[in-house]
């Protein structure tokens, strides 16, 4: 019993003690021990298989052995006593790896204490600290859970110096390879044992019936579940990924190697899923005897250190064979690849080629018969580098288009930073190609935001390059990608520092809109004009958003938008900034007037609506008119003049019979006001100058000749629209020379865009009727309100001809007669004379209307004539009156 019970924790610390307890042990035999019988031919075997190891003890140093079968836990007390670490460790590794864990082992290797014991070491165990590290490094690398010697340093606890330490250390690591050599040879022969194991009958059963499917072998487990937990961490399911390990907490799923010794890793679920299966994934002579081997099984195989040396050579001369094909392979490639470029590069121009021309690329294996590893030594003498993350991707030859995606995206992140910033942009085609076909959504996302903080305050021309390729970015991957990926750019420097970028922004927005969902334009990206254009402090970046605005609105389709997009038109035409008020007129008010135009609200909505807010600023002119708000509503009525015109010519009578072949005269240079932007030329709006000439012949044809019956439209702008402006300028103050001048231009620009028979047909009937030139009207005060010069300057001055001169000479004339002789305030007349004196090309018809009234018999109009000459534009006269006093 006392070999079979030795406790090594009970054991004295003096020599003489343990020897005496061994010459006790022997004396009383093996009888205490359990019965079994253990061959002579097998008793010296079981120590040998378990520790690979010159060093392991011999079964026949312990008395009784040849006569009786030991226990395991026996051998694992003999090998702690006689301080056999390294072996009763590889003991305790086979026995876990079975499955069957021997309590004394695994109380000696967790228990920190018994590497520092003070006192008395043994001389196998002098060497402590070195072979401390060893035991620490095979346990890390067979069996991961066992962790408690890793913390442990015991290079201190080393007794001898540091040579005798290293060369003691040296030979145990020696032999812990070959006992690792020895174990991994034993697995591959057994992997063979097992997989012959099953029976023939039962193969041939799964063989018939192919609707019996063959029980999973556990190596097929073990293996399946680790490519399924790779795919669950490559696919983000890390969640799944964690409760997939602690369901199958015996396998380390960070190490393929846990699966099964030689056996090489198959590609990923993915890949296999493409092939349809068709490749096998492991061999059918393989089997998993990592788990589950008994040590009755170890001890039945009977494989010599000859046999495994001769499979070891046997192998190495196999993969040197591959080792040659590969190179062989590769050469080839490459001479197929030189060879293809040779005959495009020349195949055009008939030269002809001949084999002897090429030679063949050979390697310095394929002429040379070395060993691998001599090899492997001889190419290390070459100076290149793949440790680093740039050697890598260099030592890494895209070799498909995937490939070579995944490379840039890898790549451009480290680029861009060292390129200069005045030639940042010729990266744009890289990260726009690359972000268009990268398979990740990251990187995609990585390369988008590089574009976008390409530059750090990116000037005009280098915001239309990134522009530039936002464009074709849209056009390539359509809406949705957008939307997902190129809009959340934009969203994060929307209050970015410099104004560079947030103009880039505002002109994304108005890029972008015609490569957008309806819902997206209208709803997100709407918003983000609509902050923007209310808190932006850069003028130029408010003005690039008014901008934007413009062409958003013209590919808006929810009438439910109207009214923001009519709100912000008047925020755009109050900005303190002429510049924003100018992109207004240019774009944004055409895009909304053909918004409304399309919808048929151009004149029910936004024409009345612009009328009744001006109408409104003039009932609180009491107390005192915002001349700001007033100028601000007439600019956008003046800028809606050519879409109104546009309109009325399109919903004519005549515009369905009108054909654009039918040769009408060209349209006079002269015969529209110029247009702030193209937008508002009604060639552009009508859709060609051709079409715009046979209407415009039509269109005055029906005015002179059929009238405006059945002509809705026309009607509305006589019978409502000049009404309602003709009240309006009835209510404004003559002292206001600000609304006063804007409704001149206004009237200006409104007569000579609906043209000179609509002008005397239509526009001066209504003002004549309303003034009535005579003095039983003065007392109405019509002719001492803003009526008169608004009259006078915007309506008379409009066409240039002789006949309107005159017109516009008697007009004045009977104004001055009528307030002199009803002794009413001249304001309206001084008026018209300083918004008239303004144009040099009228100041010889005011002296001919002052002239006038100098010879008037009436006292009266000559006092009036006497007071003209005191208005402030008077002196410029100066020459022509030198004249008038001659003669």
């Amino acid at each position: 019993m006392a070999a079979c019970s030795v406790n090594p924790f009970n054991g004295s610390d003096s020599e003489d003690e343990n020897e005496n307890e061994k010459e006790k042990s022997a004396g009383d035999g093996a009888p205490g021990c359990r019965s079994g019988a253990l061959s002579p031919k097998t008793d010296s075997q079981p120590a040998a298989l378990l520790s690979g190891s010159k060093t392991s003890p011999s079964l026949e140093a312990v008395p009784g052995v040849s006569e009786a079968r030991l226990s395991v836990d026996a051998v694992a007390a003999q090998l702690l006593r006689d301080q056999y670490i390294l072996t009763a460790l590889e003991l305790h590794t086979e026995l876990l790896e079975s499955g069957r864990e021997l309590p004394r082992l695994r109380d000696y290797f967790s228990n920190p204490g018994n590497f520092e014991k003070q006192g008395g070491t043994p001389p196998a165990v002098k060497e402590q600290g070195g072979m401390a590290r060893v035991i620490s490094a095979y346990i890390a690398d067979r069996a991961g859970s066992v962790s408690t010697l890793d913390s442990l340093d015991f290079a201190r606890y080393s007794d001898d110096g540091h040579r005798e330490a290293d060369d003691r250390v040296a030979v145990l690591e020696f032999e812990l390879r070959k006992a690792k050599d020895t174990i991994q040879a034993l697995r591959a022969n057994l992997t063979q044992a097992a997989e012959r194991e099953v029976p023939s009958q039962e193969k041939r059963s799964f063989k018939s019936s192919p609707e019996i499917q063959e029980p999973i072998r556990p190596l097929e487990k073990r293996a399946l579940n680790f490519l399924v937990n790779e795919y669950l961490l490559k696919n983000n399911y890390k969640l799944s990924s964690i409760t997939f390990s602690d369901e199958n907490d015996d396998q380390d799923f960070e190490l393929w190697d846990d699966v099964g010794l030689n056996i090489p890793k198959p590609p990923g679920l993915l890949h296999l899923y493409r092939n349809g299966g068709s490749r096998p994934t492991f061999p059918r002579s393989t089997a998993d005897i990592g788990v589950g081997v008994e040590a009755k099984e170890l001890l039945g195989v009977s494989i010599t250190h000859e046999t495994l040396q001769e499979h070891a050579e046997v192998v190495l001369e196999l993969q040197y064979q591959v080792d040659l094909l590969n190179s062989e392979k590769q050469s080839l490639a490459e001479q197929i690849k030189h060879l293809q470029r040779y005959i495009k590069a020349r195949g055009t121009q008939g030269i002809v080629w001949r084999p002897n021309s090429f030679k063949v690329a050979t390697t310095f294996s394929a002429f040379r018969n070395l060993s691998p590893a001599f090899h492997k030594a001889l190419l290390s003498f070459c100076r290149t580098s793949i440790d680093s993350r740039l050697g890598s991707e260099v030592s890494h030859i895209a070799s498909s288009e995937e490939s070579l995606l995944l490379t840039l995206g890898r790549c451009l992140p480290h680029i861009v930073p060292n390129v200069l910033l005045a030639k940042r942009e010729e990266l744009i085609p890289l990260i726009l190609s690359t972000a268009c076909l990268h398979p990740e959504p990251k990187e995609r996302d990585q390369l988008l935001h590089i574009l976008f903080n390409l530059i750090k305050r990116p000037d005009d021309e280098q915001r239309q390059m990134i522009l530039t390729g936002c464009v074709a970015f849209a056009c390539h991957v359509g809406p949705t990608r957008v939307e997902a990926e190129l809009l959340p750019q934009c969203w994060e420097q929307i209050n970015h520092k410099y104004p560079e970028r947030r103009l880039l922004v505002a002109e994304s927005c108005g890029v972008l809109a015609p490569y957008l969902l309806d819902t997206i334009r209208s709803s997100l990206v709407l918003s983000m004009l609509q902050q923007m254009l209310a808190e932006d402090k850069s003028d130029p970046v408010r003005e690039a958003v008014v901008r934007s605005l413009g062409i958003i609105m013209g590919y808006i389709n929810d009438p439910d938008k109207y009214p923001q997009g009519f709100e912000l038109m008047l925020l755009s035409l109050s900005d303190p900034s002429e510049r924003v008020v100018c992109a207004a007129h240019q774009v944004l008010i055409p895009a909304l007037a053909a918004w409304a135009t399309k919808m048929g609200t151009l004149q029910s909505q936004l024409l009345t609506s612009l009328l009744a807010r001006i109408e409104g600023l003039i009932r609180e002119s009491d107390h005192g008119l915002d001349e700001h708000k007033l100028r601000t509503l007439l600019s956008a009525l003046q800028s809606l003049t050519p879409p109104l015109f546009a309109m009325v010519l399109q919903s004519a009578p005549f515009t369905p019979q009108a054909d654009p072949q039918d040769g009408a005269p060209p349209i006079e240079v002269t015969r529209f006001p110029r247009p702030a932007s193209l937008l508002q030329d009604v060639a552009v709006i009508i859709g060609s100058r051709e079409k715009l000439t046979v209407l415009l012949q039509l269109y005055d044809h029906q005015l002179e000749h059929e009238g405006t019956t059945g002509w809705a439209s026309l009607l509305w702008v006589v019978n409502q629209l000049l009404p309602q402006l003709i009240g309006i300028v009835g209510r404004i103050s003559i002292t206001s020379t600000t609304c006063v001048h804007e409704f001149s231009r206004f009237f200006w620009r409104f007569c000579r865009t609906f043209g000179r028979i609509f002008t005397n047909t239509k526009v001066k009937p209504q003002f004549q009727e309303i003034l009535r030139l005579s003095e039983e009207n003065v007392g109405e005060c019509i002719l001492t309100k803003a009526t008169v010069p608004i009259y006078a300057t915007g309506v008379l001055t409009c066409y240039n001809q002789e006949e309107d001169r005159k017109l516009l000479v008697a007009f004045l004339e009977d104004v001055m007669m009528t307030l002199s002789l009803s002794h009413a305030p001249l304001d309206s007349l001084k008026a018209s004379f300083v918004e008239l004196g303004a144009n040099p090309a009228y100041h010889e018809l005011l002296l001919t209307v002052l002239w006038y009234g100098v010879v008037h018999t009436s006292a009266h109009v000559r006092c009036t004539a006497a007071r003209m000459f005191e208005v402030r534009f008077f002196c410029s006269f100066s020459p022509l009156l030198h004249n008038y006093i001659v003669i």
